[in-house]
């Protein structure tokens, strides 16, 4: 749950209020903001000294250019929070950064421009253009959201979270990797890890102990935690703060007026499609976080603004703007919803951009400890991606497919970087980036199994010896129907009956819950006498200990899942009592999904607490425990329907029992 925030002297209206957008009191406001751009700096500045380093710029360049990025950050993240008029920013608590994608193509514009100073000219020109496209193609790109169901969207933010570990693990090795002559790169490794280890022990410890507002700032104390000690052990340096300027204001067109090539506008316009379906996601993966369900208004809107801090950066000496999926994972690890955090946060990067020393401040924070939080951080983004692909039907092998597809190309160039560099040059940004390549493949896959072509509807079940599909389940007659999925009641037809006058069903999720309902919506008579004809626990653990298969029509469950037949003469009694008691008191069996049980002790404590429901309570949940069963023998239907696809599980299953 997450925590109420109520400007101070608020009254029962704005305790009410979304928490999206409630004000926090001035003070946890500021360091709630702050926190968001501790967790955000070092993603802010890498690309500005990235695309530095390659085009060859001076270190007064350089250092303007992480000017101009955090000033435009914050006025763009302003932009996306807080809203700009009615159509333009998400008004979510999400956080604009330079997207990464861009660093190649910006790159390479630049040189194919004469490198230097001289290649920015053409560089912002393309960017300005871009920006200017997203902008204008906002609302069309928002149509397209039939294209981003849960198995893409989920898939999106688990890749983002998985592949950006590489961005926090380069955090972390970096003394090793940049050791000078004479120094112990191993040693300075385990250093940095270390100092990783304890920012992240830190926020994990703070989350344990603590609940409210100090769990909410966890990743705030880690990072100041992690720069304390390695301040006293002597690997923290405040130096810079003391050289950097007082002031450092970013013009218009700093460099010079901008330039536009056909080459480099092509290449900034992928890149913003590209990063047009990374903010979706982010926006997608806040929602989930926050509570919102996402429209296409949801995503003009973001990408709008997208658009828009993109031309400014173009004119601000800056580059392409995107929501930061880190961010994301800050708002879930904080448990604050409330947009005006990140507009706070916005406004702290003005002013760090127009102040090198405060700047400064933030720069010298050691790697590692930013790593370390980093790693929590993208973790918890692709949590919110596994949550979402849980809203998936995965038995509908098209999605599996998207999903593994997806993940596995995604982490084959995160962790082989070099292949960028082994495919043509048109190639490279799509196999320069792990997020662009997953994000492509799972819309392509998508497309060609949902929207083109002959895209089959899975096998569902066994009918007269042979599988079939969601479309011949629809077509089948009524009595075909109920033969197909007999089994799945005990004793009883009627629910399956009822369930087939819910068709045509639009996917195999959909003929489930067309099972459930029929059985929760039934008459009290009708559920009764359903429940009665399954099998009480204390039966189905004498057929098991006598070494004899329960008839089939009666079995919840494979009675070895928790290994029934070897419970003892105390167990054994225990468990006839408390069934003895149910059935005196409720007049039905003790009806139990074993499948969901995690030991025999589980089963008996379960028991005898359903002595002591109220009958409507226990006629609620004995038909939940109908209802687990029939879901459990109607995931056998779908696996027994796919045989070669559940091969591998069911061994797993084996391994398990």
């Amino acid at each position: 749950m997450s925590e109420a925030i109520t400007a101070p002297g608020a009254g029962t209206a704005a305790r009410t209020k979304d928490p999206v957008d409630q004000v926090p009191p001035v003070g946890r406001l500021a360091v709630l903001g702050v926190q968001h751009v501790l967790a955000f700096y070092a993603g802010a500045v890498v690309v500005p000294l990235v695309i530095a380093s390659g085009l060859g710029l001076d270190s007064e360049t350089t250092i303007h250019l992480i000017n101009a990025d955090l000033l435009t950050c914050g006025i763009a993240s302003i932009i996306q929070s807080a809203g700009l008029g009615p159509r333009i920013g998400v008004r979510l608590p999400l956080l604009q950064g330079v997207t990464f994608t861009a660093v190649s193509p910006l790159i390479a514009i630049g040189l194919a421009n004469g490198g230097g100073v001289a290649g920015l000219g053409a560089m912002y020109g393309s960017i300005i253009v871009a920006g200017l496209l997203t902008f204008l193609a906002a609302p069309l790109f928002a149509k397209l959201l039939r294209f981003f169901p849960p198995v893409v969207t989920g898939t999106l933010l688990t890749i983002m979270g998985t592949t950006l570990m590489d961005v926090a693990a380069s955090d972390i090795v970096s003394w090793g990797t940049g050791a000078a002559e004479g120094q112990d790169a191993a040693a300075l490794t385990v250093r940095g890890l270390c100092y990783a280890l304890l920012t992240l022990a830190v926020i994990v410890v703070v989350q344990w102990l603590s609940k409210g507002f100090v769990a909410t700032i966890s990743v705030l104390i880690g990072l100041v935690a992690g720069t304390l000690v390695a301040l006293a052990l002597g690997d923290a340096d405040f130096s810079a703060v003391g050289r950097a300027g007082v002031v450092g204001v970013t013009t218009p067109f700093h460099f010079g007026l901008p330039r536009f090539t056909v080459a480099g506008i092509v290449s900034m316009v992928i890149v913003m499609a590209i990063t047009a379906v990374e903010t979706t996601g982010d926006v997608f993966a806040t929602g989930e976080v926050v509570g919102r369900r996402i429209t296409s208004r949801h995503i003009a809107n973001a990408l709008r603004a997208d658009g828009l801090s993109t031309l400014l950066g173009g004119v601000l000496n800056s580059f392409p703007y995107t929501c930061f999926a880190q961010n994301v994972g800050l708002v879930r690890l904080s448990r604050v919803k409330s947009r005006w955090v990140v507009t706070t946060a916005g406004a702290v990067m003005i002013v760090l951009g127009l102040l090198p020393k405060a700047g400064a401040v933030v720069d010298s924070i050691p790697s590692p400890v930013i790593g370390g939080a980093s790693l929590a951080m993208f973790a918890s983004v692709a949590v919110v991606g596994i949550q979402t692909l849980r809203t998936v039907d995965l038995h509908d092998n098209r999605n599996s497919v998207i999903v593994s597809t997806s993940i596995g190309l995604a982490l084959l160039v995160t962790l082989q970087p070099r292949l960028a560099t082994m495919v043509p040059g048109w190639l490279q940004i799509l196999f320069g980036s792990g997020v662009t390549l997953g994000a492509v493949v799972a819309i392509i896959l998508n497309i060609l199994f949902f929207h083109v072509g002959p895209h089959r509807t899975p096998d569902v079940a066994v009918s007269d010896g042979r599988q079939v599909d969601l479309e011949e389940i629809n077509a089948m007659s009524p009595d075909a129907f109920a033969a197909a999925f007999a089994l799945l009641f005990s004793g009883a037809v009627w629910p399956v009956e009822r369930a087939a006058q819910a068709r045509p069903f639009a996917s195999v999720t959909a003929l489930r819950e067309a099972f459930e309902d029929a059985v929760l919506t039934a008459a009290p008579d009708e559920q009764k006498s359903l429940v009665n004809g399954y099998v009480d626990i204390v039966d189905l653990v004498a057929a098991d200990a006598d070494g004899r298969t329960a008839d089939d029509q009666q079995a919840q469950v494979d009675v070895g899942s928790i290994a029934l037949d070897r419970m003892d003469d105390v167990q054994r009694g225990e468990l006839a009592a408390a069934s003895a008691a149910y059935r005196e008191r409720f007049g039905m069996p003790l009806v139990v999904c074993v499948a969901n049980l995690a030991s025999r002790e589980q089963l008996i404590a379960d028991a005898w607490r359903r002595v002591e429901h109220s009958p409507e309570l226990e006629r609620r949940v004995a038909l939940g425990q109908v209802v687990e069963i029939a879901e459990n023998r109607f995931d056998r239907l779908v696996a027994d329907a796919n045989p070669v696809r559940t091969a591998w599980s069911r061994k797993f299953e084996q391994l398990e029992n």
